[in-house]
């Protein structure tokens, strides 16, 4: 299985740049009802997965910083605690679900670092459930294969 069946493209992708500021991502966040966004470089590039406790932690680290002031901080301000992995649009299918295990969301880059988009922990299990009532299961050529 081709990891490209499960992209989500960048277009319908709810992502920010780290030019964005504070108040720009709580208010998409809030917005999208989101816990976590992929954050791009200037480039396009993934930079990161900033997630609600990043915002919360920055927030208790900084008490001189406001609601009123959130606009003036830019999210490169901010630190992301979590290492969450992009995997390249050849990757296969194990690797994956390997990130997909520890990541509500996989982002999905092209050669370039480019990000193209993101796979869906749900759509995932979603897959592999309709598999396991259909009788089928993944086998061992389709998790080696990829």
């Amino acid at each position: 299985m081709n990891i490209a069946f499960f992209l989500l493209p960048k277009q319908e992708v709810v992502w920010l740049t780290l030019d964005a500021t504070l108040r720009q991502t709580l208010e998409r966040m809030e917005h999208h009802r989101y816990t976590a966004v992929p954050i791009l470089d200037k480039n396009g590039a993934y930079a990161g997965t900033l997630t609600e406790g990043d915002l919360l932690w920055f927030m208790k680290n900084n008490p001189s910083v406001s609601f009123e002031q959130a606009n003036k901080v830019k999210l490169a301000d901010v630190q992301m605690r979590l290492n969450n992995q992009a995997v390249s649009i050849d990757a296969n299918m194990v690797d994956l679900v390997s990130l997909a295990k520890v990541q509500n969301f996989v982002p999905v880059v092209d050669d370039m670092n480019r990000f193209i988009g993101i796979v869906r922990r749900s759509d995932i299990i979603d897959y592999c459930a309709k598999l396991i009532v259909n009788g089928n299961t993944l086998g061992d050529k389709e998790m080696a294969a990829g």
